[in-house]
C-alpha cells in the first residue's frame, strides 16, 4: 500500500507540497493535469489553493482528485534544508 498524504500545502505555480504517512516530504507539479476538463476549474489559483487532504490522497471541493500512485511516484523529494 502507498503511504498516504497527512498534508497538502499549495505552492505558487501549480505545485503541491506533499508530507507523507511514512515521513517522505516531495512537491507535485498539478500543471499537466490543467489541461484535462476535470482539472479544468483548478485552473482558477484561489480554486486550486482549497486543495485539503483526503483519505489516502488529496481532493478538491468540487470533485478533482489525485491518485495517491500519481502522487507518491511522480512527485520529487525534498531535502529538509530546501523546505
Amino acid at each position: 500500500m502507498y503511504p498516504r498524504v497527512v498534508d497538502v500545502v499549495p505552492q505558487q505555480n501549480y505545485i503541491l507540497f506533499l508530507e507523507f504517512s511514512n515521513g517522505e516530504k516531495k512537491t507535485f507539479d498539478v500543471k499537466p493535469y490543467l489541461i484535462h476538463p476535470f482539472f479544468k476549474e483548478l485552473n482558477d489559483k484561489e480554486k486550486f489553493k482549497r486543495v485539503k487532504t483526503g483519505g489516502l490522497s488529496i481532493e478538491w471541493s468540487s470533485g478533482q482528485d489525485i491518485s495517491p500512485d500519481d502522487l507518491y511516484y511522480n512527485s520529487i523529494a525534498k531535502e529538509s534544508e530546501n523546505l
